[in-house]
């Protein structure tokens, strides 16, 4: 298993290819906005408990949504009506990690992966215009989003919530459109789930996904408080 260095100046990852078979590629370091943006540049991303240390993973195959490759269901088409929702950017990027962040029922001791440490340091991303937030509302309350991270063309989905059926998806149908509209190339959706699935995410080798995304980061980095510009 590779160590990371305590040295905060050195942000070395070994190569992804070196992961176990279950994505697990090193251990230690810390979450330094620095550190974490050159985890995403080569797909790597932190994913621990509180009882654990910083664990760093890149899974073969890599769960992906591409843009143009969107579902929608006819369902969920419905909830797409200005009636229902209103969907917004970057509003309230630390309630929306904090909802993410909620107990979840895979966890047997209803914990969850976002730990006190990793919600601090992606408000730091969102404070340096790396990482964004998506919430949708419904009769002015927050009820459900997603929250991730920008680089060049790259989204790295990260996590969502939802507590109105289909408030979830119609953030992130919101998201892809605009995404879509800025030329963005890939979104990283990490492991397969059948939530992310049903809109048309796909498996793909970690070797294409490399390819995918080192083409995507080429791309200028779309800092700062995002806002929506599509209809």
């Amino acid at each position: 298993m590779f160590r990371l260095s305590a040295n905060p100046s050195d942000l070395r990852f070994p190569p992804v290819d070196l992961s176990t078979p279950e994505g697990l590629l090193a251990v230690g370091g810390d979450l330094k906005p620095e550190r974490l943006i050159e985890a995403y540049r080569h797909g790597i991303f932190p994913w621990y408990n509180d009882d654990q240390p910083i664990l760093w993973w890149s899974p073969d195959p890599r769960t992906v949504l591409f843009p143009d490759k969107l579902h929608i269901s006819r369902s969920l088409r419905r909830s797409l009506r200005p009636s229902l929702f209103s969907v917004t950017l970057d509003r309230c990027f630390r309630e929306v990690m904090q909802h993410c962040a909620g107990p979840r029922p895979q966890y047997p001791d209803g914990g969850t992966w976002i730990t006190a440490e990793m919600l601090e340091s992606y408000q730091r991303l969102h404070e340096q215009g790396y990482a964004h937030s998506v919430e949708t509302w419904q009769d002015g309350q927050l009820v459900g989003g997603l929250y991730g991270v920008a680089l060049g063309g790259a989204f790295f989905a990260e996590s969502m919530f939802t507590k109105v059926n289909d408030a979830s998806k119609v953030a992130l149908v919101f998201l892809v459109r605009q995404l879509q509209a800025w030329g963005f190339h890939i979104i990283d959706c990490q492991q397969s789930s059948p939530h992310v699935m049903r809109l048309g995410a796909e498996e793909i080798p970690r070797g294409d996904f490399k390819e995918h995304l080192s083409q995507a980061i080429k791309l200028p980095d779309r800092k700062g408080r995002w806002k929506f510009d599509i209809p």
